[in-house]
């Protein structure tokens, strides 16, 4: 079982400040997997102190500083791949050959698109006498979701230390397994203590703290439409910058003159990945009305060859709903 009992605050692993625990749960099975501590106002406070802190020196690191670090980063990431995609699998339930091939290295892909847009980005800009310097905002606060878990903790993490800023994170509740281990590859990496720190718990108290708290300067949030308005509002107060990714399901249109059989067969597979639970899928299909029956045909027999099952079976391509709600 995997027990999640300290926060991750100024470099080091901290005893919460109540001790409070929820359960994991693994959605294959429905069973305890492990347990997580659940922060409060208080533990967002030490880590936010923590980042603010080491904003002061971090913000002037230069840019090899930067590209050292999250080649470092990667490093560490490449030799716990295999555990990382186990511990997605375990969380939420993707099937082990997704977490494999996808879910798992889709972290280790931020960070390698981050290092290239860093070598080629300039942090200033002249425009005829006037020069315009693009500085660290500073702490940023950030919330990510359990559907595609380490893929959204990387691509907040990369740019925040590519542009120098420093960080409080807190991971869904519903899978932090991959947190808990993208946090021990920052340790092993050598990120200096204060830059990342990780709060474990809900959105309420740890997002709303978070969100509230006037040393963070910005909130970076994935999630629900509920949660993103709670985030605007508790930020609004303090005047954060506040960048939100609340996406939902999209439409798909087909017009008359697409191959149906090669665009429906490659939707219908795809809307079918994660257990259709992804945001960027296209999982509604909007076609001329005269080839409805042909459409359906089509994407009711590509339906037919998912395999579901458990997700560490080598023949499941669809594993489990992350969670009951």
């Amino acid at each position: 079982m995997r027990t999640l009992h300290k926060h991750y605050i100024g470099g080091e692993w901290v005893k919460p400040s109540s001790f409070t625990v929820r359960d994991i749960i693994n959605p294959a099975t429905e069973e305890k997997s492990g347990e997580m501590i659940l922060g409060t106002a208080a533990d967002v406070g030490l880590a936010v102190d923590a980042a603010d802190k080491a904003f002061e020196t971090f913000a002037f690191s230069t840019v090899a500083e930067r590209l050292e670090l999250l080649n470092a980063i990667a490093e560490e990431y490449k030799k716990r791949l295999p555990e990382m995609a186990a511990a997605i699998t375990e969380e939420m339930g993707a099937p082990a050959g997704l977490s494999a091939a996808a879910q798992a290295p889709s972290g280790l892909g931020h960070i390698a698109a981050i290092v290239k847009a860093l070598k080629a980005y300039s942090f200033h800009e002249d425009r005829g006498t006037t020069r315009i310097v693009k500085e660290p905002i500073g702490v940023v606060g950030m919330i990510t979701p359990w559907n595609w878990p380490v893929n959204q903790i990387a691509c907040k993490v990369a740019p925040a230390i590519a542009t120098g800023c420093t960080m409080v994170l807190k991971p869904s509740e519903i899978s932090p397994y991959s947190c808990q281990l993208f946090t021990e590859i920052m340790e092993a990496a050598g990120v200096p203590a204060g830059v990342f720190n990780v709060v474990y718990g809900e959105g309420l108290p740890v997002g709303e703290a978070m969100s509230r708290h006037p040393a963070v300067q910005m909130m970076s949030v994935t999630g629900s439409t509920r949660m993103g308005a709670a985030v605007q509002a508790d930020a609004a107060p303090t005047i954060k910058r506040v960048v939100q990714e609340l996406g939902g399901k999209s439409a798909n249109i087909l017009l008359d003159d697409a191959d149906f059989e090669k665009v429906i067969t490659r939707e219908t597979e795809s809307v079918m990945r994660n257990t259709g639970q992804t945001c960027t899928l296209l999982s509604r299909m909007l076609v001329p009305a005269d080839r409805m029956d042909e459409a359906a045909e089509i994407a009711g027999r590509i339906a037919a060859t998912v395999v579901t099952g458990m997700p560490n079976d080598a023949a499941t391509t669809m594993g489990p709903l992350a969670n009951s709600t």
